[in-house]
């Protein structure tokens, strides 16, 4: 019996080992990912580094997985983890020194929803014409929102992680459908934190 046990423990040890040398890309990505969100949650300039780094991580991941918008979309984010550290660096702060939190405006939100449909729509035709892309839509649908959530982050509008639930909740089942295990971990954690971000987010906007 303490043989069977030595060989399955080793077995297993096996199997993890193996399964991080094929997946440290992606299982790296996660890591950072996960440092990304509990920093963007604390409102600490510090989490556009990691942004930065896990989306240049995952340019690979969605390349061989062929998810091409969800590709293209990290370049995106390598864009906007440069702009959004400037913007929280030199924005309206308060009196600790942390860039003010604020409300979307009826037009910013109109603009921000006519973006979306736009860039979906361009997404979409791209994938479906010119790609092998198995959920275009889908893909598409969390391309567009993640964009323009990226954006609200990086200005601080606090509905940010209202798109982000709905976002998280939709990545996390394509990434299982495509077997992409640790990302799909890491977008249900994700889901549930988003919801979090927002509670901390609307009580430190009732501080200032």
């Amino acid at each position: 019996m303490f043989y069977k046990t030595v060989v399955l423990r080793v077995f297993s040890f096996l199997y993890m080992y193996n399964y991080f040398l094929e997946h440290w890309v992606e299982i790296t990505g996660t890591v950072l990912s996960l440092i990304y969100l509990y920093l963007s949650i604390k409102q600490k300039i510090g989490l556009w580094v990691f942004g930065f780094l896990s989306s240049a991580l995952y340019v690979v991941v969605f390349w061989q997985s062929k998810f091409y918008a969800d590709m293209s979309l990290q370049f995106y984010y390598l864009g906007v983890s440069v702009y959004g550290w400037i913007n929280w660096k030199t924005g309206a702060h308060t009196s600790k020194n942390e860039i003010r939190i604020e409300k979307t405006k009826i037009k910013t939100a109109v603009l921000l929803f006519i973006t979306t449909v736009i860039i979906y729509f361009i997404y979409f035709y791209i994938l479906k014409n010119f790609t092998d892309s198995p959920l275009p839509k889908a893909d598409s649908f969390t391309t567009a929102l993640s964009i323009v959530a990226t954006l609200m982050l990086a200005r601080k509008l606090i509905e940010n992680w209202l798109l982000w639930i709905i976002i998280d909740g939709v990545s996390g089942g394509l990434y299982l459908y495509k077997h992409l295990y640790p990302t799909a971990i890491l977008f249900i954690i994700y889901t549930i934190m988003a919801l979090v971000g927002y509670l901390q987010w609307r009580k430190a906007m009732t501080k200032t």
